[in-house]
C-alpha cells in the first residue's frame, strides 16, 4: 500500500483519554480526496461524512439487535481492521451506459462476537453495510441506521399515503414529493427510498439502499418531535396474510412478528447509501446501485431484448375505426399487434382481463391465446403477460414453464405493494425462475428497485413511481414531478412510468379522463421522456389508432433505444428542468423537460463527436401555451461546436435525434 492511500485509511487517536481502552476512530477517503467519512467504534459505532469543509452527515449510530438481545455495534471490541482499494470497470449491457467504473476506497472493520462493518467511500458518496459471521441462523429484532445532519435541512420525501390496508407497511410506492425541512416531518410518518436532502446550496445528499435480499426494505421517519435527523424504519416479518387490497389481488398483512428477518447467519446485509452532489445534474447520471450491487447470476444473457411496448391499459383498449368491438378480445390484440410489426416495437402487453385476476389457468373467452402467440411471432412481435403477484406465486413454477413453453416471452407483475422480507425473498425467487425458463420480467407492481435489476438482468422494469396513470384520476402538478424523478427516484434504477401520450393539456385545460386520458404538459415534454427516463422495457402508453394519426411522433418515439452505450447530463434543477443526452452506437438522444414554468435553455453539443451530425429535433410549438399539442419538427446539420438555444413552454419539452453523417 502507498503513503498516500495509507493515510487515507490512517487510524486516528482517541480524541478523550477517557475512552482510551474503547473508543477507535477510522477514517476512509473517497479516492478524490474530496469526501472523509469517519468512524468511531467504542462503547456504540457512529459514522459521519464531510465533503471538503461541509458536514453532510454528523455522527450518527448504527447497530443491529438479534433476538434475545444481543446489539451488534454497542460495546463494539474491534479485533482487527483492513483498508483496499478498487479501480475497476465492469460491464453493463442492459443499462443506460456499456460499462461502470467501480472506484472505491474501503475500511473493512472486524469486531468481537463474529461481525464486520464495510465502509466505502467513492468521489460521488459513501455506503456502509454489516456482515455477519454466525452459525446457523440469526433472528434480527431490528436494525438502527440513523443520519444526522448539523442544520434543519430541506429534504424531498415521498411519503407512504396508502389507505387500502390497515397494515402501514402497504405501500405502491408511488407519491409526490414534500419538499419541507426535516423537523417538520411528523411522528411516525413513513418516507420512502430515495430521499433527497439539501444539505448546503449545491450540496445535496441522496439516501438510499442497494443489494437489498432476503431482507426488508428500510424507510425513513423522523427520529424525534421537531428533529433534523432522519432513521432507519423497517417492516417486521409478515406473520398473518389474506387476500385484500383493490379487487382482492394483493396479499394483504394482517398481523407482523416481533422480528424484522431471519436469516443464515453468515452473510453480507444491504448497503445503506449517501450519494453526494455538487450540482443536480450529477445526481441524473448516478452508478451508485449499479457500483454496489451484486453482479449478474443469469450466466448467458443473449435471450434477454430490452424494447419498448404497446400498452393496452392506460388508453383503455380504446382503439377507433375498425370494423369489430374493441376491448379485452383477439381482434384488438391483433390489433395492437400490427401497429408493433408496422413501427418496429418490439413487444404488446395483455394487461389486466386476459384471464383471471387470481388464477392465470382460467383465461378469457374472448382470449385465444395460442392463436395469438402465433400470430404475433409472424409478425416479429413478443407477447408480455399481465398478472398480480398473488395469481403468480399461488403457481409459480407450473406457470412459468407453462407459458414460457407456448412462446410468451415475459410477465408484468402488478399489486407487490410491499417490500417486507417475505415480498423480498419471492422477487428474488421469481426473476431466478423466470430467468430459468427464459422470460422478461417487470416489476410494475408497486416496487422499487434496490440492485436486484444487476444481479437478474432479465427484470427490465419497476415501477415504485407516480406515472402517467396518475393522471387519469387528477394529479395537479405532473410536469414538476416528471423533472424531479431523474435526480431522485432514478437514483435506485429504471422505472415504469409509462409515457407517450398524444392527447396532451396545458395546466389551465387539463381533466383526469379514464377513456381518453391526457396527459399534463406538452407533446415535446412527453417525447423527451423516451429518452430522460431509464426503462429498458418501456411502455407505449395511448392507442395504436391516435399514434397512427401522429405518425411523425410516433416514428420518433420507435427510433429511441431502450438501453444506451454512454449517458451525459447536461444540465437540470430539481423539481425545475432537466436535459440528458444518451448515445447507441454513433446516434446521440437528447431531451429536456420544464416544470410549469416556462424558460430558455442552452443545449451545448460538445457532447457530439467528430464530424457533422443530420439533427432531427422536436420543441414546442409557439402556441403550446394554448395547446399542448402544438410542436415544430426540424431538420439541420451540426456539429459538436454548436450550441442550440431551446424555448420550453410552460410544461414543456424539447426532444432530437443525431445521426451521424457518413
Amino acid at each position: 500500500m502507498n503513503i498516500k492511500l495509507l493515510l487515507s485509511f490512517c487510524l486516528c487517536l482517541p480524541i478523550a483519554a477517557s475512552f482510551a481502552q474503547s473508543a477507535k476512530s477510522y477514517h476512509v477517503k473517497s479516492p478524490d480526496g474530496k469526501i472523509d467519512l469517519s468512524v468511531s467504534a467504542g462503547a456504540a459505532i457512529s459514522w459521519g461524512v464531510k465533503y471538503q469543509e461541509t458536514e453532510v452527515i454528523t455522527p450518527s449510530t448504527v447497530s443491529m439487535t438479534l433476538a434475545g438481545g444481543e446489539v451488534l455495534g454497542k460495546n463494539a471490541v474491534v479485533k482487527s481492521s483492513k483498508a483496499s482499494s478498487a479501480d475497476t470497470y465492469f460491464n453493463t449491457p442492459i443499462y443506460k451506459k456499456d460499462k461502470v467504473h467501480d472506484q472505491y476506497n474501503q475500511i473493512a472493520i472486524n469486531f468481537k462476537s463474529d461481525y464486520s462493518l464495510v465502509f466505502r467511500a467513492y468521489d460521488d458518496g459513501v455506503a456502509y453495510r454489516f456482515i455477519t459471521q454466525k452459525k446457523g441462523e440469526i433472528t434480527i429484532a431490528n436494525e438502527e441506521a440513523n443520519f444526522n445532519f448539523k442544520d434543519d435541512d430541506k429534504a424531498f420525501l415521498p411519503f407512504v399515503n396508502d389507505f387500502r390496508n390497515k397494515d402501514k407497511w402497504t405501500t405502491s410506492f408511488e407519491a409526490l414529493y414534500d419538499n419541507i425541512n426535516i423537523s417538520a416531518v411528523k411522528k411516525d410518518t413513513l418516507a420512502f427510498l430515495p430521499v433527497l436532502v439539501d444539505v448546503a446550496n449545491p450540496i445535496k445528499a441522496a439516501i438510499l439502499e442497494a443489494d437489498l435480499e432476503n431482507y426488508p426494505g428500510m424507510y425513513l421517519t423522523s427520529d424525534g418531535q421537531n428533529s433534523k435527523n432522519l432513521k432507519g424504519a423497517f417492516a417486521q416479518y409478515p406473520t398473518v396474510e389474506q387476500t385484500g387490497g383493490y379487487a382482492n389481488m394483493n396479499y394483504v398483512v394482517n398481523g407482523r412478528a416481533d422480528y424484522i428477518a431471519k436469516t443464515p447467519g453468515s452473510r453480507s446485509f444491504p448497503w445503506r447509501v449517501v450519494i453526494i452532489s455538487t450540482e443536480d445534474k450529477q445526481l441524473a447520471n448516478s452508478d451508485m446501485v449499479q457500483k454496489l450491487s451484486s453482479p449478474s447470476r443469469v450466466a448467458d444473457i443473449s435471450w434477454i431484448k430490452p424494447g419498448k411496448v404497446a400498452w393496452d391499459w392506460w388508453n383503455d383498449w380504446n382503439i377507433s375505426h375498425v370494423d369489430f368491438k374493441a376491448g379485452i378480445n383477439n381482434p384488438t390484440y391483433k390489433y395492437y399487434i400490427d401497429f408493433a410489426s408496422a413501427n418496429k416495437i418490439e413487444y404488446v402487453v395483455l394487461d389486466e382481463g386476459w384471464s383471471n385476476i387470481v388464477d392465470l389457468n382460467q383465461i378469457s373467452p374472448d382470449i385465444n391465446l395460442p392463436e395469438l402467440l402465433e400470430y404475433a411471432k409472424q409478425k416479429n412481435v413478443g407477447l408480455i403477460l399481465w398478472t398480480s403477484w398473488y395469481a403468480l406465486t399461488r403457481q409459480t413454477d407450473a406457470a412459468l414453464a407453462k407459458f414460457s413453453a407456448i412462446g410468451v416471452k415475459g410477465f408484468k407483475i402488478d399489486f407487490i405493494d410491499r417490500d417486507d422480507q417475505k415480498m423480498v425473498s419471492s422477487l428474488y425467487d421469481i426473476a431466478q425462475k423466470a430467468a430459468d425458463h427464459h422470460l422478461i420480467v417487470d416489476y410494475h407492481g408497486m416496487y422499487k428497485p434496490s440492485g436486484i435489476q444487476r444481479t437478474y438482468p432479465n427484470i427490465l422494469n419497476f415501477e415504485g413511481v407516480k406515472g402517467l396513470e396518475n393522471v387519469k384520476w387528477g394529479v395537479v402538478n405532473h410536469p414538476g414531478y416528471d423533472v424531479s424523478i431523474p435526480f431522485i427516484r432514478m437514483l435506485s434504477g429504471p422505472m415504469d412510468y409509462t409515457p407517450g401520450a398524444m392527447r396532451n393539456a396545458n395546466k389551465a385545460n387539463f381533466r383526469p379522463v379514464n377513456g381518453n386520458p391526457m396527459s399534463q404538459g406538452t407533446r415535446c415534454h412527453q417525447l423527451a421522456m423516451y429518452t430522460i427516463f431509464e426503462a429498458p422495457l418501456q411502455m407505449m402508453a395511448d392507442n395504436p389508432t391516435i399514434y397512427t394519426k401522429e405518425q411523425e411522433s410516433t416514428d420518433f418515439i420507435a427510433a429511441v433505444p431502450t438501453t444506451f452505450n454512454e449517458t451525459i447530463a447536461l444540465d437540470g434543477k430539481v423539481g425545475e428542468y432537466v436535459a440528458i443526452a444518451r448515445r447507441k452506437g454513433t446516434t446521440w438522444f437528447a431531451g429536456a423537460m420544464s416544470n410549469w414554468d416556462a424558460r430558455d435553455l442552452t443545449v451545448d453539443l460538445s457532447f457530439l463527436g467528430e464530424g457533422s451530425y443530420k439533427a432531427i429535433i422536436f420543441e414546442d410549438g409557439v402556441n403550446a401555451d394554448k395547446d399542448a399539442t402544438d410542436y415544430k419538427r426540424t431538420v439541420s446539420t451540426v456539429t459538436a461546436k454548436d450550441k442550440l438555444a431551446v424555448k420550453l413552454a410552460s410544461g414543456g419539452g424539447w426532444a432530437a435525434r443525431f445521426e451521424k453523417v457518413q
